[in-house]
């Protein structure tokens, strides 16, 4: 495990740094930390996808999806109150889900940054 990673992105879950440790293995340290503050500032924590749904669920549907950047499934989320709601429960049971995959997409395209920066 990556000490410095861990300390350079605080807040990271087990599953999320196992992901970037497989990333970031090939980085010198230089541009490990480009990476890391690139990511910091782009990625989204679980519990900010959850209050998210909770909102959904309360009120205005597909706040959580427009939180991860899928603004067709927040449009129709938004149209159809959460699909009923049904789909705004879904993503309350699966939020850390949406916002691991939602993370992975900023990773990878930060590490393209990250590398051609340096």
């Amino acid at each position: 495990m990556n000490t410095t990673l861990l300390q350079l992105i605080p807040g990271v879950d087990a599953n999320e740094l196992a992901y970037l440790n497989a990333l970031t293995k090939d980085l010198n340290e230089d541009q490990l930390r480009t990476f890391a503050a690139l990511y910091n500032g782009e990625r989204r924590k679980s519990d900010m996808i959850l209050i998210g749904g909770v909102v959904g669920l309360l009120g205005v549907g597909g706040i959580q999806r427009f939180m991860v950047n899928q603004i067709g499934m927040g449009i129709l989320y938004l149209l159809t109150f959460g699909l009923c709601y049904i789909g705004t429960i879904i993503d309350l049971v699966n939020y850390r889900s949406l916002a691991f995959e939602y993370n992975q997409e900023v990773a990878n395209r930060v590490m393209r940054a990250a590398v051609a920066m340096n």
